[in-house]
């Protein structure tokens, strides 16, 4: 389980804006091309991919748009989960009342007044993990380890970072200075959405008489100064050490439950696999899927083997050697690969591109229920070791 620390470090990372990321890479001049990539084709044979020049605004549009494709499809999963389509229109003047309602709770601004009590307090110590005075950053850059690093005062502490940068707070204030505008513009540009999203919860959730309350004590003083501060109370240091503290108890309740959890999801039914349908189960599922019902015959035969079960006997009955026997099987593949290897070197009539189209399916096919199998056995022949080990005396 990572360390707070290296959260904190995994945070810091991910929120420095892209010129700071670069100062700590190595800078790919217009000339420079990317590392190539090492492909092994033979034995004692390395080719290396020819030196192209590296175009940095291509590889940052093609990261762009690889990561909007991702939330794209991040975007339509939550959409698929929360699915709205079917609920029923709202009254308009009841939306409106709840419009009202958002627009004094969710004023401009007040997402940001959330975040600054975050971003004052932990912004700051995430920046300070990251920038070279903690005990893991200055074991990472002496290779000391953090223990010995620990025993350090502060001051000694600070000398030996400025060793490595001397320019470090300059930095740390550049980076603030660079991202608190950026989050300020984004977290503005998510209020209308949110305002309007939860103007609709309300509206729903609300009849119009208690919305017409909702919007009589906003207005008052009392509700005036709730609605400006009720959002940013979320993240009060109060509130956040609250619930922080909250959290180890409740890990704690489920290692200390850890083995009734096991037992229960032990008892649960396994699921089903292909091989264990039955011909009637097979024409049922062929109908469904609109496919030829001898389809799935084929690949339920090719799933179903006996060697599982003989594998399963043999680890029940001698445990030990099954590291032994998946040496030995892993031994005779990787024969059979080489002779394969070989045989194609020396016979062109192995070359696959030489093969049939229903030949080499054949033979895919069966290489893929070969590993299949292989898998399947080695998994049973795990779990037939788990229980002969409970079985056997200590």
């Amino acid at each position: 389980m990572p360390s707070f620390k290296s959260i904190l470090l995994a945070g810091a990372v991910a929120m420095l804006p892209f010129g700071a990321a670069a100062h700590a890479a190595p800078k790919k001049t217009a000339k420079e091309a990317p590392v190539a990539e090492v492909i092994v084709a033979e034995p004692a044979q390395v080719e290396e991919e020819p030196a192209t020049d590296f175009d940095s605004e291509a590889y940052a549009a093609e990261q762009k748009a690889k990561m909007q494709k991702e939330m794209d499809e991040a975007v339509a999963l939550i959409e698929k989960m929360f699915d709205t389509s079917s609920l029923p229109p709202i009254e308009p003047a009841r939306l409106a009342l709840a419009q009202k309602t958002m627009g004094a709770l969710i004023p401009a601004g007040s997402i940001e007044k959330m975040i600054d009590n975050l971003y004052g307090k932990m912004f700051k110590t995430i920046m300070g993990e990251f920038g070279g005075q903690s005990d893991l950053m200055l074991s990472i850059q002496t290779g000391v380890e953090s223990e010995q690093v620990a025993k350090l005062d502060e001051a000694t502490k600070s000398k030996i970072a400025d060793m490595f940068d001397p320019h470090r707070k300059e930095r740390e204030d550049q980076i603030t200075k660079v991202i608190k505008p950026l989050i300020s513009e984004g977290l503005g540009d998510m209020e209308p959405p949110m305002r309007e999203g939860l103007a609709k919860a309300y509206a729903r959730k609300f009849t119009a008489a208690q919305l017409t309350d909702l919007n009589g004590f906003l207005a008052t003083p009392t509700g005036a100064l709730y609605a400006n501060e009720w959002m940013a109370l979320q993240a009060d240091p109060e509130v956040m050490v609250a619930v922080i503290k909250a959290v180890p108890p409740l890990v704690t309740k489920f290692i200390d439950r850890a083995p009734e959890l096991e037992k229960d999801f032990k008892d649960l039914p396994k699921e089903k696999q292909l091989s264990d349908f039955s011909d009637k189960e097979l024409s049922s599922l062929a109908k469904l899927m609109k496919v030829d019902v001898k389809l799935l015959k084929e690949q339920r035969d090719m799933w179903k083997t006996d060697s599982v079960e003989a594998t399963d006997a043999v680890a029940v009955e001698a445990a030990d050697d099954y590291a032994v026997d998946a040496a030995a099987d892993a031994a005779d593949a990787a024969a059979y690969a080489a002779d394969a290897a070989a045989d194609a070197v020396a016979d062109p009539a192995y070359d696959r591109s030489n093969w049939s189209a229903a030949d080499l399916k054949r033979v895919e096919d069966l290489e893929l229920a070969y590993e299949n199998a292989s898998l399947a056995a080695q998994q049973a022949a795990e779990e037939a070791a788990e229980n002969a080990r409970k079985k056997l005396p200590d």
